[in-house]
């Protein structure tokens, strides 16, 4: 592989870190929002779901776009409105100009999701595709990592009484670090070339040519020269593919595994456990400032299997690593779903006193009385306290009164983190850049993107409402049984890509 060809890979696919920076930030930044506008459910689902609302629609055109203008040039146009979004985001004066700004950060990860793997996977060989699209993953796992060290940060700084920082305007530096890495984006993608593949399908055959040599050397670029125009030679003067040619007979067996894909990676829940990490971890009773640091855990745990992933993808295979990962996602919710059921909460007396939360004192209701669930629990605190109160409260209120089996839960938290990465976070994206002809490809993604972000929005809209009204057992419950299901599904459908020619792929599994 020409050391060339993994830069632009990497360059490309920073949108990438941007979405896991922008995905890891908002999990630390709720913790002061949520109070600053006291926010509830609904609204706190909102805040942290509108980027996905706004990047299912951007996906929606992403890919027609991208086949009438360029992937290079709309990935641009993705790195301004990221830097933009950063900085609107930490001038938000209220919870409806924070949501609107975070909109315009999901139109930007929408489109860069989804042209990312399509463009890398169009620069790329059967040999080296698998890891090439790969770092697409491994940038947004780099992303959780530097925002959950950034919000660690941000919050000990904070804490240790600092005159710079306070809980009103932590959370603004916390969003606005964000553009630094957004501008360096929009000028190192001047430095990489046009897609060869969008090149020939648009008719710049010796610009192809020209962008195929610089990327695999004289030797082998005629190679993949050859291929795509053996692919895309009956298909160069059409220049629009309506959205209905998806449901042809041809078609479905591929549309069908794309779409289990998509919904399977997001209805098991993965991130409504990155956006809320600082919220869950509060929940097993470690305090604030540990939730922050188990952030920094949770992501270096993400980066180093996304890394096995990479090495494993081309030599084992795309269907054993999701089989076996889908495996690993079901039992790993379901032991938190059976940590959370034994929890118990209690507050003593002394615990009461050392909250020193006025309302609290004195209050025989609430003074050792068990709750064996935690939806009482909290919803017995709020209505004494106020839901204000108990939001900047509640690492150290849950910290005081429950008895869980902390490292059980945990555990589940981090070998569902590890699952994800080595499975359905990378291997999804290189299938769906892998199994779409050249000519429906564009759109074809840019649907099966929607419904992926479509699900991601759902969870990450009823996450908050989920954990209030039916409580962590429960919720961690439904999502590992989801997956258990999912695990029966791919074994009966998912196909193998490993070490194929993209036209061997249509070849194989699309029937004109």
């Amino acid at each position: 592989m020409k050391k060339n060809v993994l830069f632009i890979s990497f360059v490309v696919s920073l949108g990438g870190f941007l979405f896991g920076f922008d995905a890891g930030i908002i999990s630390g930044v709720m913790s002061y929002v949520g109070p600053e506008f006291n926010l509830n459910d609904i609204q706190t689902g909102w805040v942290v779901s509108s980027p996905s609302f706004a990047a299912m629609i951007a996906m929606l055109v992403a890919g027609r776009l991208s086949d009438l203008i360029g992937r290079k040039k709309i990935l641009i146009v993705v790195a301004f409105l990221y830097s933009f979004s950063a900085i609107t985001s930490a001038f938000s004066f209220s919870y409806e100009t924070l949501y609107l700004s975070r909109m315009i950060g999901g139109i930007a990860f929408g489109t860069a999701l989804i042209l990312a793997p399509t463009y890398i996977a169009e620069i790329s060989n059967a040999q080296n595709r698998g890891r090439l699209v790969s770092i697409q993953q491994l940038n947004i796992v780099l992303g959780f990592f530097a925002a959950f060290l950034s919000n660690y940060f941000f919050n000990e700084y904070n804490s240790s009484g600092s005159n710079f920082l306070n809980d009103n305007n932590v959370w603004r530096w916390m969003l606005g670090v964000e553009f630094i890495p957004a501008i360096l984006y929009f000028f190192a993608l001047y430095f990489v070339p046009k897609s060869p593949r969008w090149l020939y399908v648009r008719g710049f055959i010796n610009e192809s040519k020209s962008v195929l040599e610089k990327l695999h050397g004289k030797s082998k670029y005629l190679i993949e020269f050859d291929s795509i125009k053996q692919s895309v030679k009956s298909n160069v003067k059409s220049k629009k593919v309506p959205l209905k040619t998806l449901l042809k007979p041809s078609l479905r067996f591929i549309m069908i595994v794309g779409l289990t894909l998509g919904i399977l990676q997001q209805i098991t829940g993965i991130n409504a456990i990155y956006f809320y990490a600082t919220s869950i971890f509060k929940q097993t009773g470690i305090g604030t400032d540990a939730s922050f640091f188990s952030g920094i855990f949770l992501s270096l745990t993400t980066v180093l299997f996304t890394l096995v992933a990479m090495y494993a993808i081309d030599r084992l295979g795309r269907r054993p690593l999701l089989i076996t990962g889908m495996s690993g996602i079901a039992i790993s919710l379901l032991i938190c779903a059976y940590g959370f059921s034994k929890a118990e909460y209690k507050l003593t007396s002394s615990d009461i006193m050392t909250l020193n939360i006025e309302k609290l004192n004195g209050n025989k209701e609430i003074e050792n009385k068990i709750y064996f669930d935690d939806v009482s629990f909290k919803n017995d605190l709020k209505e004494i306290i106020g839901n204000r109160d108990f939001s900047k409260m509640e690492g150290e209120i849950i910290e005081a009164a429950i008895k869980i089996n902390a490292f059980l839960v945990l555990a589940g938290i981090i070998g569902f983190i590890a699952c994800f990465a080595f499975s359905l976070g990378p291997v999804m994206w290189v299938m769906l850049s892998e199994l779409f002809p050249n000519k429906y490809r564009g759109l074809a993604i840019g649907v099966v993107g929607f419904v992926n972000s479509f699900t991601s929005w759902t969870i990450q809209q009823i996450f908050p409402w989920e954990i209030s009204n039916l409580g962590s057992a429960i919720t961690f419950f439904i999502y590992g049984s989801i997956a258990l299901i999912g695990v029966f599904i791919l074994l009966k459908i998912l196909p193998e890509t490993k070490g194929k020619s993209l036209e061997e792929i249509e070849f194989e599994f699309v029937k004109d």
